[in-house]
C-alpha cells in the first residue's frame, strides 16, 4: 500500500483521490509515521467485514464428517491402537 507524507499528499491530492476511488488505498504520514488511511467510499466498513458464517445455509456438513475416509485412511496409514 503507498505510504505519503502529508505535503506529497496536498501536492497531489487529486490524483490520490482519483486513485483511492478506482480501489487503491493509500496512508498519509507525517515525519514517517502513518496518521490517516485513505479508502474508497465502497470500500466496507470494519463492521460489515463479516467472514465468519457467511456461507451459512448454503452447504452442509455431513454428521460423519469426522468418519469420512477413515478405512482408506487407515489402510494408508496403520490402524493407531
Amino acid at each position: 500500500m503507498l505510504t505519503v507524507n502529508i505535503h506529497e499528499a496536498k501536492t497531489h491530492l487529486s490524483r490520490l483521490v482519483e486513485q483511492a476511488a478506482k480501489g487503491e488505498s493509500f496512508v498519509i504520514a507525517k515525519a514517517g509515521k502513518p496518521l490517516v488511511k485513505v479508502v474508497p467510499l465502497s470500500a466496507p466498513e470494519p463492521g460489515q467485514m463479516r467472514r465468519t458464517g457467511f456461507m451459512r445455509g448454503q452447504i452442509s456438513v455431513p454428521d460423519d464428517f469426522d468418519q469420512m475416509g477413515r478405512a482408506e485412511i487407515e489402510q494408508l496409514f496403520g490402524r493407531e491402537g
